[in-house]
């Protein structure tokens, strides 16, 4: 029996590690684990409860007004914790957040292989995003295996000299999680979006914000674009699912408030923000996750970002960049929203991150690593 901890802490690591954990809970011979640092508390264990999933440790890491330097002594020390108690013969991580480093370095301390999901990932800017393209970088040089979503992911770790034995191709599993979204669990999101007031109709703009350096005067600079958007298309809604963290929350609500064609709500659900996505006909974003699951519904995003990890989309034709740049988000807007809907739509079979296989090929390489 070989027991496997899964280190999660936020809301698309949940949704990303959970086909994996479903897939490997099949075998007998393995004992799954669930650590959540609780970066993300209610969202993270929201997302895990709609998966049928809970949680062997609950961290509660997070405190208000916690510095970068006090979350990552926090995970670190609680998650320490669970190696010196338990016998751990393998850690799974995901993606580029402080639970990811701290998880996979606390694991290297114990001698513990790490399998290291979406791995690959560059923008070769430190700084865009921050502080996760270090996270991603660090991670990289203690990971045993790097489950890289795309070639370009593949091609970025051999640069990084990692050998190919170590590396492999498997597609993003943020792809197959939609997979577990049922017709009955769609109607029941669709319900809850009406019931908040949202038109899924043609004209309908998703928008969210959170990204730590897009805080300050990037944050102020993207309302403004999107207050001057809102009144030049005053027909369409508008709808931001608003981040708790006070640096977002406060601005967001000054800013958009009062304005009669925009929605305001707490933190979608994993459902919910699906049959979102599936709805809009602009989704304009700096999350990463978005990027990567909206060319599954044709939807054309606008990246509110200066650099991103995930090239693909944009070589593809799915998403630009826009940065915080005012004039260029209307721009781009205007391209889109001047038009109808149908004549706007991508080819979601193209989707450039992924086919829905993602986690057979993870789970297939963990078992063929103790062989």
């Amino acid at each position: 029996m070989k027991n496997i901890l899964v280190i999660l802490g936020t809301r698309p690591e949940a949704i990303k590690l959970a086909p994996v954990i479903l897939n490997l809970r099949k075998d007998p011979d393995v004992r799954v684990l669930v650590c959540n640092t609780e970066q993300q508390k209610e969202l993270s264990n929201q997302t895990l409860n709609f998966f049928g999933i809970t949680a062997d440790f609950k961290l509660d890491t997070m405190q208000p007004n916690q510095t970068l330097a006090g979350v990552q002594s926090r995970i670190l020390s609680t998650v320490s914790d669970i190696y010196k108690n338990n016998k751990i013969d393998a850690t799974i991580v995901q993606g580029d957040t402080m639970t990811v480093f701290c998880g996979a370095l606390v694991s290297f301390y114990n001698r513990v292989p790490v399998f290291h999901v979406e791995a690959g990932l560059r923008s070769y800017d430190l700084f865009e995003p921050f502080p996760e393209e270090a996270m991603r970088q660090m991670t990289a040089r203690i990971t045993d295996l790097h489950f890289a979503p795309t070639q370009l992911a593949y091609e970025a770790l051999l640069k990084e000299n990692i050998s190919p034995k170590k590396i492999i191709r498997t597609g993003n599993t943020v792809i197959d999680a939609l997979s577990c979204l049922s017709e009955k669990i769609m109607k029941e999101a669709q319900n809850k979006l009406l019931s908040r007031s949202v038109s899924l109709n043609d004209k309908l703009v998703l928008v969210t914000v959170h990204r730590r350096e897009n805080h300050g005067d990037r944050l102020d600079r993207i309302l403004e674009a999107i207050t001057l958007l809102t009144k030049k298309y005053s027909d369409h809604q508008f709808v931001l699912p608003v981040h708790p963290n006070p640096n977002v929350y406060t601005k967001v609500h000054t800013a958009l408030g009062n304005i009669q064609n925009v929605i305001l709500t707490e933190p979608l659900d994993y459902p919910e923000l699906v049959c979102l996505m599936k709805s809009t006909k602009l989704i304009l974003t700096d999350s990463g996750g978005v990027q990567e699951e909206a060319p599954t519904f044709g939807n054309p995003v606008l990246v509110m970002r200066y650099e991103t990890e995930r090239t693909e989309g944009v070589d593809a034709g799915f998403s630009k960049l826009v940065g915080a740049d005012i004039d260029k988000i209307i721009s781009e807007s205007d391209a889109i929203l001047s038009k109808n809907k149908s004549e706007t739509r991508l080819d979601g079979s193209k989707n450039p991150y992924g086919d829905g296989h993602a986690t057979e090929k993870i789970t297939t390489a963990i078992k063929e690593f103790w062989k």
